[in-house]
């Protein structure tokens, strides 16, 4: 595993949309592996590829691991359906654009479909910080950033 250079703001790889994953092999698999690794030295809580200068639909996460053990996920074409009528509000921090926490609404209650690794399909809910993260995550693959969530001030 390696330590990857992390893209900054304004890159234009930012804000590319993500085509999906298509091939499941070791360079995938290694790709992932390098991103959890660079996510945990960066002392983040998810990353996503276009953050590291690759354009597919894949991102990597572990919530909660600053507070417990160690919990990764590799998340590739992932689809989030947000469940329920109740939001969250968080000031998210983003590894692309350091010390500039924005206040963002999200769904409190989502599902994500996604594939691993292999290619095998995946289902599963999730509230809290991790619904947050994956949220987060899931916009990158959109060319979509935490500073889009801005509120304009009158």
């Amino acid at each position: 595993m390696r330590l990857l250079p992390i893209v900054m703001h304004p890159d234009p790889v930012l804000r590319q949309v993500c085509s999906a994953v298509e091939v499941f092999d070791d360079a995938l698999a290694r790709l992932a592996a390098d991103m959890l690794q660079t996510m945990y030295a960066a002392e983040g809580r998810g990353l996503a590829a276009p953050q590291v200068g690759d354009e597919r639909r894949i991102f990597v996460f572990d919530a909660d691991w600053k507070a417990a053990e160690r919990n990764p996920f590799v998340c590739a074409n992932p689809v989030v359906t947000p469940l329920g009528p109740e939001s969250r509000t968080v000031a998210e921090q983003c590894l692309s654009i350091p010390d500039t926490p924005v206040e963002v609404t999200r769904p409190a209650r989502i599902r994500l479909d996604w594939q691993d690794v292999t290619g095998a399909r995946h289902q599963q809910e999730f509230t809290g910080d991790a619904a947050v993260v994956i949220q987060h995550e899931a916009d990158h693959l959109e060319g979509r950033l935490v500073l889009d969530y801005q509120k304009e001030t009158p």
